[in-house]
């Protein structure tokens, strides 16, 4: 196995450049939610270059697509992302607040680099295969609005991961490691209450307040909070308060609520009680309720054997070579940084490297963490869960940015095209591709994993918590 992780690694090393430009032109170009027509059409040229076949509007989604290369053998899929957020525009290098002209848009959760990554890792498998001669297909899958909308959930709905063996991700942050299989099943639900506009003064009585009942909805949602499990999760926001004029009865109001929790059957019962406050809310002030489930997410479901197989390749591969300057960058964006905020990074380390006080970027490989734990219990959604029900699932960590760096900050976007984004992004690159190189090449593997998710799939089965009748939203503004 060695000489091949050693030829893998010198394929990934060969087409880095190639691949961290494709990172920096998706940086330049931030695109939300099932907008990302240029992101899409960089990773469309770059690929066919390389000599995939490319297949578009993946799923019915105009802004996914599936490169594929290689006969025969188990399928083996590198998911990748390129959605940006909004309110996030800021000048690369910066290390204070300096947004740029434009859209607004940025890369704050460092999707630019994640597409990317994966990219750059299913092109070193492509070639691998082809100078091996071995059975085997490798696929690149494009997957559109990860930040809240789901993209690869109405994927998974629409069948797309249906013939796939295995599947390999990662995301940006700043340890370099396997990733925890930890995240919360959620849901977006829209509610929408109209009521009958009056005049407030002259005849406040003839009116029926939907802003009322969007008020009573939050305080009904806020008490049930006393009553759910303490790791799920309700929030909220007004996306309609029914207009700025406080002498008119608002005759409309919209709401938008999340809805998580640990496991899919239970965000699901949650999200049915958030529903009937809602009913109430309408009930009390005589105004009619409607709700739209906007998008859903399930769970990660764990894959040791692929854990374990990914930490072993991370053990021989060792931490990202980091330079001087990548650390010199670090330690001035550490200088930003709350105190809260390097608390965080430090009690997140603590259980895995010894001496994390003193590191500003993650140069050391941390241990793999027990089945389905998460350092410091800090979990979020995301809509490779979906996956992970479907395909044995495995998701790399890489070290992008200075330890302490917060997701869905300027930050992280003041990173995203420094030599130190690029440097994690490659090792981690390494670390997918030579994961796929064990499942190709090592007998039983592959069958482990699939036996690792039966096991689960026995216990619990799938609901796609996206309703069959609810097409994706096109023009839905992403969360942070």
């Amino acid at each position: 196995m060695s000489g091949n992780c050693e030829t893998i690694w010198r394929l990934v090393d060969a087409g880095s450049q190639r691949f961290t430009a494709l990172s920096d032109a998706v940086w330049e170009a931030p695109e939300l939610n099932y907008k990302e027509y240029r992101s899409v059409a960089l990773h469309k040229r770059r690929l066919e270059e390389e000599g995939f076949r490319v297949t578009v509007d993946v799923g019915g989604l105009p802004t996914a697509i599936m490169a594929e290369s290689g006969e025969g053998g188990p399928v083996i899929a590198f998911l990748g992302e390129y959605d940006a957020l909004p309110g996030l525009s800021q000048q690369a290098g910066a290390t204070e607040r300096m947004p740029l002209s434009g859209d607004g848009n940025g890369h704050g959760c460092g999707h630019n680099l994640l597409g990317a990554g994966a990219a750059l890792a299913a092109n070193a498998i492509r070639e691998w295969l082809a100078t091996t001669g071995t059975p085997g297909r490798v696929r690149y899958y494009g997957c559109p609005a990860e930040e809240g909308g789901a993209g690869k959930g109405f994927m998974v709905r629409e069948g797309v991961f249906d013939d796939v063996d295995i599947a390999i991700s990662w995301h940006p942050f700043w340890i370099a490691g396997v990733a925890p299989a930890a995240s919360l099943a959620s849901q977006r639900i829209d509610f929408t209450f109209v009521g009958r506009a009056a005049h407030a003064a002259a005849a406040p009585f003839l009116g029926r307040s939907a802003l009322d009942a969007a008020e009573l909805m939050n305080i009904g949602a806020n008490y049930l909070r006393e009553h759910m499990l303490p790791t799920s999760r309700i929030h909220y926001a007004y996306v309609d308060a029914g207009g700025t004029a406080p002498n008119v009865v608002q005759s409309r109001a919209v709401l938008a609520y999340s809805v998580r929790a640990m496991e899919l059957d239970e965000m699901l019962k949650l999200a049915g009680r958030v529903r009937r406050i809602a009913e109430g809310a309408a009930m009390m002030t005589e105004t009619t309720m409607s709700s739209r489930v906007i998008s859903g997410m399930a769970e990660l479901l764990p894959n040791r054997p692929l854990e374990q197989a990914m930490q072993r390749c991370l053990e021989r591969l060792g931490p990202p070579r980091f330079s001087e300057a990548d650390r010199a960058v670090a330690r001035e964006m550490r200088k930003t940084f709350s105190e809260g905020e390097l608390q965080t990074a430090r009690r997140l380390l603590a259980p895995l490297v010894r001496g994390s006080e003193e590191l500003v970027v993650c140069d050391v490989v941390p241990p793999l963490l027990p089945e389905g734990q998460s350092p410091g219990g800090m979990m979020g959604s995301t809509d490779v869960g979906d996956v992970s029900w479907q395909v044995p699932t495995v998701q790399a960590l890489g070290a992008t940015c200075a330890i302490g760096t917060a997701l869905h900050s300027w930050q992280m976007v003041a990173q995203g095209k420094s030599s130190l984004a690029h440097t994690g992004m490659i090792h981690v690159a390494k670390l997918m591709a030579a994961t796929a190189i064990e499942v190709l090449t090592q007998p039983g593997l592959l069958d482990a994993a699939r036996s690792a998710l039966a096991d689960k799939l026995r216990r619990a089965s799938y609901v796609c918590p996206i309703p069959a009748d609810v097409s994706p939203s096109l023009d839905l503004v992403p969360e942070i």
